[in-house]
């Protein structure tokens, strides 16, 4: 019975217990899940502004939106890799700018509303953005019926293409001048008094000729000075913002270049001599070659002085169907067939209307507006009258469109084409990056013989047999050397060709190596000093170009401020300078008489005229602004104390003194506040980012 009373008494002691347990392995479960989602958010940033975490999904959206907007505007269906970057660098701007600046736009009240995003559109106040989309080439205004009409067809007709990117404008109309509205503020909070203004005259006024003696930090030996341990820690920790450094990684790598083996040269060649017989034969050359080739087909004529010498005998002494080859140039085999004979002329006189086309939106109102002059021209409409009107080739409109004589590949190839191949007084119509054109040759200049050639190229390139076999190569090489010692050894004993390279975090490129982005990617995030570097997907071996490439990490540099260990020589250097510029100015302490200490140091006098307080340079001595503002406060026939430049320590006496007769304080004053203005445009933002903390991290990702 004491048992059971004992176990009824502690029962509640032990359910609080068990419950409490669940409790907290609900609380401590719900925390570890929550610590995981924190942490893969911490994982998924890819910047801090201003206090804001960005994460890489919000980045990503945008860069999406502005490549799209690219597309649109450029009429492409894709980017390539240079221009991605540019997009990414612009994506990354626009939302620095949007979160070190939307705070600032709160507290000082600055906004656009729905009435001023009107105005700056269809009213009297248009946007610049507006202004470059819609501005008239011949009159240069902007053409407010096609706005109107833009938004029209955007209203009832619009794709959801085009109204993203029409609301994605809107954006950047809106920022643009809430961003103009802000520089408004910080110039117009900037004077210049007419105090300053005058002192500024003065200055300029105040010209002075002096002689100067120099001696040099460089001609005094290092033997002269003694640089002490402490004097070195001494000037480091006055002047650590000098050694500031961005974070770095040091590398040594190696190269296992993929590159065609003998067995892949006589592959290549067999190949283009098997297929001569079925080229020969081919009814279509074009879609022959276009099929086989490396290249496709070149529809282009040449004349024989246009050619190599042996492929220009060949064509002009053979007939169509004939083939030369196979040939070798450089590491690529051909075969060529002579595919038609033209008389063609090697220059032409023609005229043209151009009708732009800016985006995919504007494509159908070009088109239209072209179609329409077209058939105004056949219907005998006067060419020149209508180019005057409407071309868009400001070079060449006021002139009825003429272009006036040019050679065969002057213009775009789409042009030069038609322009050669057209009879006088045609109207074609021809596309080309910048637009439709209608032209019309006017003029054939004198015919001579061209041959068009139909040519199947193949070049000579590793098999996939040789990729295989470099690939071991390297997997062996890496397998085999995981540290940096045995890397080193395994150098040394297969002779390889060891590279090094210091790399920064957010660097796109290594000399000598080709798309190498991953490698530094991984230096960075996967890699311990004195280990090979791993890529994301785990393997050692990085495929860059027509490379396999090995590397090890063999220094790490942390970005803030560089210990003194690693910047202890460029220490040394500037406390070397510091007292040999101490050691020169002792010897010219107390010497009034320039000549003869200028013989006594072994220098020459030297003299410069017409020196002002805003001068930039010394003759004979280079930048030293110390030395010019000694000189221009300096009384006549004084001399100097010792001055300590940038390259030397000099003395100097004033031997003339001569005053300007600019007296115009106001227009000095207008001056100074356009300066100032100017000024704060460029450099209040640049002063907000920098106090803002921007935390980068875009390299982890790209």
């Amino acid at each position: 019975m004491a048992t059971l009373q004992k176990i009824r008494n502690q029962a509640g002691v032990l359910v609080a217990v068990i419950i409490g347990l669940a409790l907290l392995a609900f609380i401590l479960g719900d925390m570890l899940r929550s610590g995981r989602s924190l942490l893969r958010g911490k994982q998924m940033e890819i910047a801090e502004i201003a206090g804001k975490s960005i994460d890489y999904k919000e980045f990503q959206q945008k860069l999406d939106e502005l490549t799209e907007i690219y597309k649109m505007n450029s009429g492409t269906n894709s980017v390539d890799q240079k221009t991605l970057d540019q997009i990414r660098e612009q994506t990354w701007q626009n939302m620095v700018r949007h979160y070190v600046m939307t705070g600032i736009y709160k507290d000082l009240g600055i906004g656009v509303s729905s009435d001023e995003l009107f105005d700056m559109v269809q009213g009297n106040n248009i946007s610049p953005i507006v202004q470059q989309l819609f501005r008239d080439p011949q009159t240069g205004q902007v053409n407010r019926s096609a706005v109107l009409q833009f938004l029209k067809h955007l209203e009832t007709n619009g794709t959801a293409q085009q109204k993203a990117y029409w609301l994605f404008m809107e954006k950047q109309i809106v920022s643009q001048r809430e961003f103009t509205k802000y520089n408004d503020l910080v110039s117009k909070g900037l004077y210049v008094t007419t105090g300053e203004a005058k002192q500024d005259v003065a200055n300029k006024n105040h010209q002075v000729d002096i002689n100067f003696i120099a001696k040099t930090y460089a001609s005094v030996p290092d033997s002269a000075v003694t640089v002490s341990d402490a004097a070195m820690q001494t000037y480091y920790n006055n002047h650590q913002e000098l050694y500031k450094q961005d974070a770095a990684r040091r590398i040594e790598y190696v190269v296992f270049p993929v590159e065609p083996s003998e067995s892949d040269k006589a592959s290549t060649h067999q190949w283009i001599e098997k297929i001569k017989s079925e080229f020969a034969s081919a009814n279509d050359d074009v879609a022959f070659v276009n099929v086989n080739s490396d290249v496709p087909f070149d529809d282009s004529y040449y004349k024989k002085d246009e050619l190599s010498p042996e492929l220009g005998d060949f064509a002009f002494s053979g007939k169509v169907g004939d083939i030369y080859g196979p040939y070798k140039e450089g590491e690529t085999w051909k075969l060529t067939k002579i595919e038609k004979f033209e008389n063609l002329p090697d220059s032409v006189r023609a005229r043209h209307i151009l009708i732009r086309v800016t985006s995919q939106a504007d494509a159908p109102k070009a088109q239209a507006l072209a179609d329409s002059l077209k058939t105004l021209i056949q219907k005998g409409a006067n060419f020149a009258t209508l180019a005057e009107k409407y071309s868009q080739d400001p070079g060449s409109a006021n002139n009825g469109g003429d272009l006036g004589w040019f050679r065969r590949g002057t213009m775009v190839k789409a042009f030069n084409d038609v322009a050669f191949s057209a009879k006088v007084n045609d109207v074609n119509e021809v596309k080309t990056q910048y637009g439709i054109h209608l032209l019309q040759v006017t003029k054939r200049g004198k015919t001579a013989p061209n041959v068009q050639l139909a040519t199947i190229s193949r070049k000579i390139e590793p098999s996939s047999q040789t990729y295989q076999n470099v690939y071991s190569q390297a997997s062996k090489f890496a397998g085999e050397n995981q540290t940096e010692d045995a890397f080193n050894k395994a150098v040394a004993k297969e002779g390889l060709d060891k590279r090094y390279a210091t790399i920064k975090e957010d660097q796109q490129n290594i000399n000598g190596l080709k798309d190498a982005r991953i490698l530094v990617r991984s230096a960075f995030n996967n890699s311990d000093v004195g280990k090979l570097i791993v890529s994301y997907e785990g393997t050692p071996i990085f495929e860059l170009g027509d490379n396999f490439v090995i590397a090890v990490v063999t220094g790490i540099q942390e970005k803030g401020i560089a210990p003194f260990s690693a910047v202890k020589d460029r220490v040394e250097l500037a406390v070397r300078k510091q007292m040999k510029g101490d050691y020169i100015a002792k010897q010219m302490e107390g010497k009034s008489n320039l000549v003869a200490l200028a013989a006594a140091l072994n220098v020459n006098e030297k003299q410069a005229q017409n020196l002002t307080f805003n001068s930039y340079s010394v003759p004979g001595a280079g930048v030293e602004p110390a030395v010019i503002g000694a000189a221009t406060t300096l009384g006549l026939h004084k001399v100097s104390n010792p001055i300590k430049g940038n390259n030397g320590v000099y003395m100097l006496e004033v031997t003339n003194i001569k005053q300007g007769t600019d007296t115009d304080v106001a227009g000095d004053k207008a001056q100074m506040m356009m300066t100032q203005s100017y000024q704060a445009n460029t450099q209040a933002f640049e002063t907000l980012k920098k106090e803002s903390d921007i935390v980068d991290k875009r390299s982890k990702f790209y």
